[in-house]
């Protein structure tokens, strides 16, 4: 077969590794469901924003490199099949792989030999040894020698996609060696470490890197909430923990989610030997958007009835146009059951948001829910007689909760 790759799901995974690809020389089939998602790639607009991918396409849909096509049994033209699919979790902390049980289904009578399948998606240990299994029972393969099976697991960060892509080393665990040299051949592209292991610890390196940070994440939120318990400023005591301290590093706090870090500790949780650590990680940063909105009623009478608050930010991360699993939705939802009147903004966030100064205007309190960089000046234009809420301290105020009128007076 051609030296060809398909990537099915033209997700914020799936889109930027496919303009890779076909950026380093290499013919690409892109699979999506979503007729929407292939007219606006077509059209050279990207879905949703990735630093330097706009023009990355412009460069590449002319060379012709990059095939689009709403079919899946079309990847198998292919020789490399990536998947790049959601893998949410159920209610019940379950992981869902019935999208890739459903590519693989729609695959499975299109495979032959030579084949090779990688999971990039995040999947659960064991999910890449289950996919082979399957092959095997149903197609007769050996995998490892007849077809090859890898996870190949993505770790790159929001908007350092083409960045992180070229420098980060690249983990591949393969069922058997033949699967993950044949991985490993094709990720060499991109001129970065190859690290060979076993398909379950790709799997586990990838959900713990998550974790790790979930959880790094949730000590700072945990320490905002203790210190509003006695009356002391997170941001003063995040100082003296790491002040030319070498067992410091404590982070500052914010409201730490998105689909992946929100996401991921399940995937661990649903087979824990320690049940509930990873939950009450969790539990911690799912409790900050009740935290502010409490913190917010106790200055403001009790009630926030006919108040109007101003939310500034919807994505889940700074200069970021990813709303999914965002802690400023939950924030928004709370807000409304005190029957509060809530104005929106995000610079990033076209749909039911509005202007700064609109959202600003009238506010008996604003909070910063996301640190974008346009709210690095923010206080000079906030209402005089507001309270802001700046768990990221981007006002620069050392304060979770203050009075704007109290800062201007304090600066002069």
């Amino acid at each position: 077969m051609a030296d060809t790759v398909a990537i099915v799901g033209l997700g914020r995974i799936g889109l930027p590794l496919a303009l890779s690809f076909a950026d380093r020389g290499l013919e690409v089939i892109g699979v999506d469901r979503e007729p929407r998602v292939l007219d606006q790639v077509r059209d050279g607009r990207m879905p949703f924003q990735e630093t330097g991918t706009e023009e990355l396409l412009e460069r590449i849909l002319p060379t012709g490199r990059l095939r689009l096509t709403e079919r899946i049994q079309d990847a198998a033209e292919a020789s490399h099949l990536l998947l790049t699919l959601g893998t949410p979790t159920h209610v019940h902390i379950e992981i869902d792989v019935s999208q890739i049980r459903g590519a693989i289904d729609d695959l499975l009578p299109l495979l032959r030999e030579g084949h090779t399948i990688i999971l990039r998606s995040t999947v659960g240990p064991g999910t890449t040894e289950w996919v082979a299994g399957y092959l095997e029972q149903r197609r007769g393969f050996m995998v490892g020698e007849d077809i090859f099976v890898a996870h190949v697991p993505e770790r790159i960060a929001v908007n350092h996609f083409l960045e992180e892509i070229a420098t980060l080393p690249c983990v591949v665990g393969g069922v058997g060696a033949g699967s993950g040299e044949s991985a490993g051949r094709l990720f060499e592209v991109f001129g970065t470490e190859i690290v060979q292991t076993t398909p379950v610890q790709a799997e586990l390196a990838k959900i713990w890197t998550n974790i790790l940070r979930y959880t790094q994440f949730a000590l700072p939120n945990l320490l905002m909430m203790e210190c509003e318990q006695y009356g002391a400023s997170v941001f003063d005591v995040v100082d003296l923990i790491n002040h030319d301290y070498p067992r410091g590093g404590i982070a500052r706090p914010g409201l730490t989610a998105g689909t992946c870090l929100r996401k991921d500790f399940a995937f661990s949780e649903e087979r824990s030997r320690a049940p509930g650590m990873l939950l009450a990680v969790s539990r911690v940063h799912e409790s900050v958007p009740l935290f502010l909105v409490e913190g917010l009623k106790r200055r403001l009478g009790g009630s926030l009835r006919d108040c109007k608050v101003a939310v500034l930010g919807l994505t889940f991360k700074r200069d970021s146009d990813d709303v999914r699993d965002s802690l400023s939705i939950k924030l928004i939802r709370l807000l409304e059951r005190e029957l509060a009147h809530v104005a929106r903004h995000d610079p990033f966030v076209a749909e039911g948001t509005e202007s700064l100064d609109s959202a600003l205007a009238g506010a008996r309190a604003v909070i910063v829910a996301t640190n974008h960089s346009e709210y690095d000046d923010l206080l000079p234009r906030l209402p005089a007689d507001a309270l802001v809420v700046d768990p990221w301290n981007v006002t620069g105020t050392g304060q979770v909760f203050a009075q704007v009128q109290e800062l201007a007076r304090a600066r002069g």
